[in-house]
């Protein structure tokens, strides 16, 4: 193989990014572009898929002019998408036929409701591995297939495509020709089966999907000759996608988290920890996902928590109370006070993910007094992210029922040493911080390398994690079950506090 570099597009929720990698899985160059978050009601949160495809376009020919390569020397590519955002477009004109409906979107919360009134959760659980919530795919596709004139008998005629960000971006690079979806994106959709590893049929009459408007499910490795071709420039020579995965996947598998009980937490706009579980998919006692880790042949499936207001409690600060200038400035104005003095930050903006699942929660902000300033309140924004992330390992730990003596992390966020040691300390474990936490786009770039033999086996890739910094646990045992209690007492305030929001949804039904 001449080419000896793999072309990621890691296209997250709040911007573009493409970076290319060397056989070594270091980073040449990268390029990124943020695009507009429109939030048109409460509990709203859209995109234009067309500026996201702008976005990553541009990002991908910036990336490759930086590292001074044409696409011919690009090997294969992959993708890493944030996931359970849905398109909804016209297949013959490439053309969305609305918004984009991010996965921190609420509308669909009555809609979950009824569905849960009518005793479904247990058998879409049962299958999917996943929790009713509007978090997922097919309540949002419902509410487009109602909403659109005619969409519904459009979609049933195969004249209009569904997907994920991972299949629109495969849309439009293709030309139009490929509409697929790699295991990992379709077990996020609540329609797809985990243990059949395809549609099923019984959620598609529950959710009134066409079939015709899904894509063909695809693994997140595959070989050049099966995987879907891309031009990245006129004349340039076609290159395969060879790797797929949704962003934490992706994550999961660059952290080379290859073994039972192995775990990645990733600081993003959410947090998301996933614990790597095996080749069979375990069901939780304690409300968490079950999901496909990534599919090479077999599926191999993973526990995951989500935080919905990771990083993006900082962007709040940032853009909504304009404490801070810059997100990294974040840091230095939390660590200027030797604690929170008992103030307690819960980020519920699009109500609270896992463990708690409640749809109906809203942000709280508790314990001010008038000594509490701007520092103390940013100090409790970054610790509330190491509270639900710890929320989320018990949970994992307990449901695994196997020893948890590290965890992994990454993303934006893990750059911050205060907040790495804080979640050590609320953990008790030791937090790992590897050279590269560059691991989502690392991922999908070892996902396409395996395909076209780039690295060959998985103790390759793993041969890459190298450890960049270690946060020991350094808080007594005790204070750190007093804040942690503390935590749940703010978490138990901000619950349930918008009941009436689903009037929003009237008219909607998916029945």
């Amino acid at each position: 193989m001449n080419a000896r570099h793999i072309l990621a597009l890691d296209q997250g929720t709040t911007s573009s990014r493409s970076l290319v990698f060397d056989e070594r899985g270091k980073v040449v160059a990268q390029a990124q572009r943020e695009f507009t978050q429109h939030f048109p009601q409460p509990g709203w949160v859209e995109h234009d898929a067309n500026e996201i495809w702008s976005t990553q376009r541009a990002t991908m020919l910036e990336a490759l002019r930086a590292a001074r390569l044409a696409p011919r020397d690009i090997a294969a590519v992959g993708i890493t998408n944030q996931r359970e955002t849905t398109v909804l477009w016209d297949r013959a004109s490439g053309e969305p036929l609305a918004p984009a409906i991010v996965w921190q979107d609420r509308r669909t919360a009555a809609a979950c409701e009824q569905l849960r009134a009518r005793g479904l959760e247990s058998e879409i659980a049962a299958s999917t591995g996943l929790l009713l919530d509007p978090y997922f795919s097919a309540t949002k596709l419902a509410w487009l297939l109602d909403q659109i004139p005619n969409a519904r008998a459009r979609a049933l005629q195969g004249e209009l495509a569904f997907g994920t960000i991972d299949s629109w971006l495969l849309y439009k690079l293709s030309g139009h020709r490929c509409h697929v979806t790699d295991a990992t994106n379709a077990s996020r959709t609540l329609l797809f089966n985990l243990r059949e590893s395809n549609w099923d049929e019984r959620l598609l009459e529950v959710f009134r999907v066409p079939r015709a408007c899904l894509p063909d499910v695809v693994d997140s490795c595959l070989t050049p000759d099966a995987a879907p071709q891309i031009e990245i420039a006129p004349g340039e020579p076609a290159i395969p996608v060879t790797g797929i995965a949704g962003d934490q996947h992706a994550a999961l598998f660059g952290q080379a988290c290859f073994r039972p009980g192995m775990a990645k937490n990733t600081y993003g706009t959410g947090c998301f920890a996933l614990m790597f579980t095996g080749p069979v998919p375990q069901a939780s006692r304690h409300r968490l996902l079950s999901t496909v880790a990534w599919r090479r042949g077999a599926s191999q499936f993973a526990l995951e928590g989500g935080v919905f207001m990771g990083g993006a409690t900082i962007q709040w600060l940032r853009d909504g109370l304009g404490l801070i200038e810059r997100s990294a400035d974040v840091e230095a104005l939390a660590a200027s006070v030797a604690d929170t003095g008992d103030v307690y930050l819960v980020p519920a903006f699009a109500g609270l993910g896992a463990p708690q699942w409640d749809a109906y929660a809203r942000g709280t902000i508790i314990g001010l007094t008038r000594g509490s300033n701007r520092a103390h309140i940013a100090r409790a924004a970054l610790e509330s992210i190491a509270f639900q992330t710890a929320d989320l390992i018990d949970a994992m730990h307990q449901d695994a029922g196997c020893a948890f003596s590290e965890l992994r992390v990454d993303g934006g966020a893990a750059r911050n040493n205060l907040l790495m040691q804080f979640q050590a300390d609320i953990l008790g474990v030791p937090v790992l911080r590897p050279e590269n936490t560059e691991t989502t786009a690392f991922g999908a770039a070892a996902l396409a390398g395996l395909g076209v033999g780039l690295w060959q086996s998985e103790a390759e890739l793993a041969s890459l994690w190298k450890l960049e910094r270690r946060f020991d646990p350094q808080m007594k045992p005790g204070d750190a079950a007093f804040r942690r209690a503390r935590w749940q007492d703010a978490l138990a305030r901000s619950r349930n506090w918008a009941p009436a929001f689903a009037s929003s949804d009237r008219g909607h039904s998916v029945e």
